[in-house]
């Protein structure tokens, strides 16, 4: 008897333990398979950013940049890679305006070279550049017989700085343009590589030292 007991009673957990089995393998087969399953993790969407939090990007050289010639038309500065450049502040009504004629002495003397002035006329100072981009361009033109790049007025100092004169102006040693004629050294990479105020000749032995070592880098 115990051992017809015995045979009873392992039936029937035989039969509970199949039923237990049936049951847990239906109710997994009805439960959607996790990314697991297919041997795959998670997909973490990204945190969506405003427009506010997007880092800016600065622009880190002069070629980065574009502007507007003395005529009107648009210029990329990149098209100055490679070349060694002195850009300046110019006027028509300033002490310093004689300085025209050695600019253009320097850049006709270095141009094949790779080397370029660029002048970008500045009402900022006194007041000594009051006229209009085509008024600029007739005075250049028939007192100084300018040959190299004009760009049109642009403002280079205060808080209403033009971007590319805040990158200048951020430059070490940095700070704001201080006269009409300030001249700024671009290496052949757009970085400023030297800064000179504006009672600086443009051929002075200086400078004319500094814009051949940068042309031989």
């Amino acid at each position: 008897m115990p051992r017809t007991l015995g045979s009873f009673a392992q039936r029937q957990l035989a039969r509970i333990s199949l039923f237990l089995g049936l049951a847990f393998a239906a109710g997994c087969a009805n439960t959607p398979p996790g990314p697991e399953a297919h041997g795959t993790a998670p997909v973490i969407e990204p945190a969506s950013s405003s427009p506010s939090s997007t880092p800016q990007v600065s622009p880190m050289s002069f070629h980065d940049f574009s502007t507007t010639t003395l005529d009107g038309q648009s210029k990329a500065l990149s098209d100055y890679k490679g070349r060694v450049l002195l850009v300046v502040n110019t006027a028509s009504e300033c002490g310093f305006t004689p300085q025209y004629a050695g600019l253009v002495r320097l850049h006709e003397k270095l141009k094949d070279k790779g080397f370029s002035v660029l002048g970008f006329p500045s009402n900022d100072f006194g007041a000594q550049e009051p006229g209009s981009d085509k008024e600029i361009a007739q005075f250049c033109d028939l007192k100084y017989h300018v040959s190299f790049p004009m760009f049109s007025k642009s403002v280079v100092k205060g808080s209403g700085k033009t971007p590319l004169y805040a990158f200048l102006t951020q430059a070490p040693p940095g700070g704001e343009v201080k006269w009409n004629f300030e001249k700024f050294l671009i290496g052949k990479d757009g970085k400023v590589a030297g800064r000179y105020p504006s009672s600086v000749d443009p051929e002075d032995a200086k400078l004319l030292a500094d814009i051949e070592s940068a042309m031989r880098r």
